[in-house]
């Protein structure tokens, strides 16, 4: 099965408010996927409809090649799934939930979970209710991945864990990705770390998509630009072609998938003046900022 995710138009609303606007995007098996966007943009949504738990307001969803409001049991223990509020035990200990899980697993690998505790220092003794925040985190992450699921959905799975642990867990998930071909769904509004690990991704900004790409295209083709401000610039805002623009007294700041000729033309076309047009340089974070905005 090439494609585990297929998601087509897909619409939902809570009451009178709309929250997905017709999305549609393609998750291929071995793919790190990155499903982003700031927070209220949809994302959790997303992710409960994938999982059955919510039933779409319209547009199609499969998962694992099954509509995803009619899941079978089979094909959700394939499905390896955090999400906030996942069950945790506190009483017990590292070892202790090991134990416990194993046996819901058929292909439970212990090594694995063994593994990232270890990277933490941690004893196969020390109970959750002794672990600080994102060490709880980790244990979690460590227990979905020992599941050895055909398909993982991290739903925010860097919430509770510091720069340090987030980046732990983004190289372990890497050589695991590598070494076992799973493929992986993540969702998160911190960004930082995303350019080293996600292969494709799509970007929400208020239920639409804003980018559905590689993220080595989005990189290459989406461009950043300055130029000194005007009065005619200062009244610039989103359309169709600048998909960012941010105003200050002496330059105007736009981003969009254009070059600089294109936005030149652009420019000339809407009669605003254009003086010292200047390439900005951005990193990963600086483009999905660009595109969501900062606020």
């Amino acid at each position: 099965m090439d494609t585990l995710i297929e998601c087509v138009d897909l619409r939902h609303a809570y009451g009178k408010k709309t929250v997905l606007h017709g999305i549609s995007f393609n998750v291929k098996a071995g793919s790190i996927f990155g499903l982003l966007g700031k927070n209220g943009a949809g994302k959790s949504t997303v992710i409960n409809i994938l999982m059955g738990f919510l039933q779409a307001s319209g547009g199609t969803c499969r998962i694992l090649g099954e509509e995803s409001h009619a899941l079978s049991p089979s094909t959700r223990s394939r499905i390896g799934l955090l999400q906030e509020g996942f069950v945790q035990y506190d009483f017990m200990s590292v070892a202790e939930l090991d134990r416990y899980y194993a046996p819901f697993y058929p292909e439970w690998n212990r090594d694995i979970y063994y593994d990232l505790i270890s990277r933490m220092n941690m004893p196969a003794s020390r109970r959750l209710s002794e672990m600080s925040h994102g060490q709880r985190s980790q244990v979690v992450l460590g227990l979905i991945m020992a599941q050895m699921p055909q398909l993982m959905i991290l739903d925010d799975y860097s919430m509770g864990l510091d720069v340090g642990y987030r980046r732990l867990f983004i190289d372990f998930l890497r050589d695991y990705v590598t070494f076992h071909g799973t493929t992986v769904l993540l969702t998160s509004h911190v960004v930082q770390e995303l350019d080293r690990i996600i292969d494709h991704m799509v970007v929400l900004k208020e239920g639409s998509i804003s980018s559905c790409m590689a993220k080595k295209k989005f990189m290459e083709t989406f461009r950043s630009f300055t130029f000194d401000s005007t009065a005619a610039s200062l009244q610039m805002t989103v359309d169709d072609r600048i998909l960012g623009v941010e105003h200050n007294r002496q330059t105007t700041t736009v981003y969009g998938f254009f070059n600089r000729s294109e936005l030149q033309e652009y420019l000339e076309e809407h009669r605003i003046p254009c003086s010292g047009i200047t390439s900005v340089t951005m990193t990963f974070e600086d483009a999905f900022i660009g595109l969501t905005g900062k606020y």
